[in-house]
C-alpha cells in the first residue's frame, strides 16, 4: 500500500511540474511560511474543485469548517473563510516519526477565503518551512512529494 501511495505522491509531483509550472500561478510566498495561490473561480467552486481533486487523488478528507458561519454564530461578521483538512496518513506521520511536534502542522490544512475586494484566495504553511521549524532534516524526499501534491491541488482552481 505504501508503494502504491509513493508512487501516486511521485506522479503528482511529475504531473505539477509538467502541467502547473510556478509563472502560470498566481501565487505569494510570504517570510512567514504562508503560500497563497489566487483562484480563478467563486468560493464555492473553489472549495469543490479542491475536495474533488483531493477526492481523486485518493487522499483522506477530514473537514470542513465554515468559519464564516462560526464567526456570524458569534455575532462576528467575517469574509467567507473555509478551513479544509486533509491529508495522506502514510507520508504525513513519517514527519511526526521525526519530531513528535510537527503534529502541530499535519493533516494539512488550507485555507480558502474571500478578501474585501470579492477575491478568492487559498493559503497553506510551506512544507519546508514547517520542516525548519520542527528542525526535521531527515524526510527531504517526503517533503518534496508534500509539496507537489498541494501544488497540484491548489492549480485545480487557478486559471487554465
Amino acid at each position: 500500500m505504501f508503494t502504491r501511495i509513493s508512487t501516486f505522491c511521485s506522479a503528482a509531483v511529475l504531473s505539477v511540474a509538467l502541467v502547473a509550472p510556478a509563472s502560470a500561478i498566481a501565487q505569494t510566498v510570504g517570510t512567514d511560511g504562508l503560500i497563497k495561490v489566487k483562484s480563478a473561480y467563486p468560493m464555492q467552486e473553489t472549495i469543490s474543485r479542491i475536495k474533488k481533486d483531493i477526492a481523486d487523488k485518493g487522499i483522506m478528507f477530514f473537514s470542513e469548517v465554515d468559519q464564516a458561519q462560526l464567526a456570524a454564530g458569534a455575532g462576528i461578521k467575517l469574509h467567507p473563510s473555509t478551513l479544509l483538512t486533509f491529508g495522506n496518513p502514510p507520508l504525513g506521520t513519517q514527519f511526526m516519526t521525526s519530531n513528535p511536534n510537527s503534529g502541530l502542522d499535519w493533516p494539512v490544512r488550507l485555507l480558502v477565503y474571500q478578501n474585501e475586494k470579492g477575491e478568492v484566495w487559498t493559503a497553506y504553511t510551506d512544507f519546508g518551512w514547517i520542516a525548519r521549524r520542527h528542525g526535521i532534516t531527515d524526510r527531504a524526499a517526503q517533503f518534496k512529494t508534500a509539496t507537489g501534491v498541494i501544488a497540484s491541488i491548489t492549480s485545480s482552481v487557478t486559471a487554465p
